[in-house]
């Protein structure tokens, strides 16, 4: 059968669904500082690939109706290029893992190529719905049927934002500023051990007068399964670094009775609200919330 020529009515709902897409991709856009030159230019790159993902997604249902069959196989390759493109994020940040203050580890960076992912599905997604919404209303006018369509855009977006939001350190653990103690060339954080290699006498006099130590405390017992988890406590130590960056030292250690974890940094701006503010906003991955029924709260 032969393809047919889009008209305006249809022409100007592709336009209405990319829009919709490509601004729901926006609104979830994280800045990419990974190193320069990406940032500014992660952020263009990102706001490319919503903006493909939201025209395939705007032209899918007109491309179906007039049809365009061959048009509409692109949803499918599309799929495919999402699922490259997060291969190429996994690599360029393996890549860059020697150039950062601390490592990532394997486990963030397979969560955070996912979110990459599945951001633009959510743009695709998005104008998908505004174009089915619209397309599906056609015997009304098209001012009404733009506006239904834009509505379906928001809630689909509220949904899937929602859903894909994950858990963070917040919902699972508290975390306090520790003092640091240093004694018979040991160092504590409060009265947890943390290491008995600290350097020479001038090294222990910028940890004491420049370091900052907390301690997370998981909120429950079974917490510890999240917090114990070494790629979580490295994301976390990642996100402290980039945080306040990293003059000198660095040290983890956790308590093996009562789960508490210790961090203690020399950074280069000393900020401890800044610290414990980026320890709670970081992720829990995906690799060490297999089993739902930890995710919920006991009862004591």
């Amino acid at each position: 059968m032969r393809a047919q020529i889009l008209s305006t009515p249809h022409l100007i709902l592709i336009i209405i669904g990319l829009m919709g897409g490509t601004l729901a991709r926006v609104l979830i856009l994280r800045e990419d500082y990974r190193q320069y030159p990406t940032y500014p230019n992660g952020v263009l790159s990102q706001i490319a690939l919503g903006f493909v993902a939201s025209t395939l997604g705007a032209i899918f249902i007109p491309a179906i109706m007039t049809n365009n069959v061959t048009a509409a196989t692109f949803l499918a390759l599309a799929i495919t290029q999402f699922q490259g493109v997060r291969k190429l994020e996994q690599d360029s940040l393996k890549s860059l893992e020697e150039t950062e203050y601390t490592k990532r580890g394997s486990a963030y960076i397979d969560g955070i190529s996912k979110t990459y992912e599945a951001r633009n599905y959510i743009a695709l997604f998005v104008a998908l719905t505004i174009s089915v919404i619209a397309e599906s209303l056609e015997t009304m006018p098209v001012f009404i049927r733009i506006s239904l369509g834009i509505l379906g855009g928001i809630l689909i977006f509220l949904i899937l934002v929602r859903f894909s939001k994950g858990k963070t350190i917040s919902d699972f653990a508290v975390v306090n500023q520790a003092k640091i103690i240093i004694k018979n060339n040991e160092l504590y954080a409060d009265d947890m051990f943390i290491s008995n290699r600290i350097g020479s006498i001038r090294g222990q006099e910028m940890i004491l007068q420049e370091g900052i130590a907390v301690i997370l405390s998981p909120k429950q017992e079974h917490y510890r399964i999240f917090l114990d988890n070494f790629g979580q406590r490295q994301a976390i130590l990642f996100e402290i670094t980039r945080t306040l960056g990293l003059k000198r030292y660095h040290f983890t250690r956790k308590d093996y009775s009562n789960g508490r974890i210790a961090f203690v940094i020399v950074p280069i701006i000393h900020n401890i609200d800044n610290m414990i503010s980026s320890i709670l906003r970081t992720p829990v991955l995906e690799t060490v919330q297999k089993n739902h029924k930890y995710l919920q709260k006991k009862e004591k």
